[in-house]
């Protein structure tokens, strides 16, 4: 059977290609992917007051698809866009809330720490990613062979500052004196591992701060990303990324969250954190280590079977 085309749309960040590729691959589709670029006065407004047209965005959009994937705020006009332009023969998917009336699109994939209610709206715990099990499996002796048979592992996945969260001296300071003080000094060996938001100076400081022993990749590397996952005991993720939290709880490992002062509140962070503490996912880094287990998370693979449901009825003629 021929796979449907797909088309993801989004800023070209981590967290967005993830979510849309997540989904893309759980659909199994054959998908391209377009990072959207709005042309510079339309940079400056909201979605909601944004003319749904062409002459918006940059990119001119040739290829043939059957279903969009869109993922984040430039990407939301032209995923509307286009599902006017071709209505019924293309189903337009958007992760995210997309700050418009929500009738836009046939479904809209959201964090159910959003809080977003509607008939087309889809909730997953955390959010949707491209990770899994299997790409953990293939990736495991990647960064293996560097590890200690004698010691345990604990990875540090670092992320960077956001409008919401800082990362000073003295943040950074006191995260480093708990990993070696928690993990370090008890027979565990690290790997930290920068996203693409973690600034240069932050991946020479963790090299400067920690002996040769420990493992820091030094740029981003999805395959040291998927095997320090693959071969940890622990995992530390720091708070500023619900993106890389909802992909380390494919683990079923314990999940230690590095919290740092935040620069203005966000409802949104203390709900996610809130409902990954009640499911037993994630603890707040402090002075001790503990082992649990919990239900690893799927929920790429229940949002693609919601989905899939529809894709199964509809006619793409």
């Amino acid at each position: 059977m021929t796979k449907l085309k797909g088309l993801l749309l989004t800023e070209g960040m981590h967290g967005m290609i993830s979510q849309v590729e997540g989904l893309a691959k759980a659909l199994d589709l054959d998908f391209i992917h377009e990072k959207i670029e709005l042309n510079n006065f339309w940079k400056l407004f909201p979605p909601k007051l944004t003319p749904v047209q062409d002459f918006v965005f940059k990119n001119k959009i040739n290829s043939e698809f059957d279903i969009v994937i869109s993922c984040g705020r430039k990407s939301v006009i032209p995923s509307i866009y286009l599902k006017k332009k071709f209505k019924s023969k293309i189903i337009n998917i958007h992760i995210q809330e997309p700050k418009v009336s929500l009738d836009n699109f046939d479904f809209v994939v959201v964090p159910e720490h959003d809080g977003l209610k509607g008939s087309n709206v889809l909730t997953s715990k955390g959010a949707v990613h491209y990770l899994t099990n299997g790409e953990l499996d293939e990736n495991e002796n990647y960064l293996k062979s560097r590890i200690s048979t004698e010691k345990k592992v604990v990875t540090l996945i670092l992320g960077g500052p956001t409008r919401y969260y800082d990362y000073n001296n003295q943040v950074i300071d006191s995260l480093f004196s708990k990993i070696e003080h928690n993990f370090l000094k008890n027979n565990y060996q690290l790997i930290v591992v920068p996203s693409m938001r973690t600034p240069q100076d932050l991946i020479e400081k963790a090299k400067n701060y920690f002996d040769t022993d420990q493992i820091v990749i030094p740029n981003v590397d999805k395959k040291a990303y998927l095997s320090s996952l693959k071969i940890s005991d622990h995992i530390v993720v720091t708070c500023d990324s619900t993106s890389m939290i909802s992909e380390a709880a494919i683990t079923g490992k314990p999940i230690y969250v590095a919290q740092m002062p935040a620069i203005k509140n966000n409802k949104r962070f203390k709900s996610f954190f809130n409902l990954f503490e009640s499911l037993n996912i994630i603890k707040e880094l402090n002075n001790t280590v503990e082992s649990w287990t919990y239900t690893k998370l799927n929920e790429t693979k229940k949002i693609a079977d919601q989905i899939r449901e529809k894709i199964k009825q509809h006619d793409f003629s």
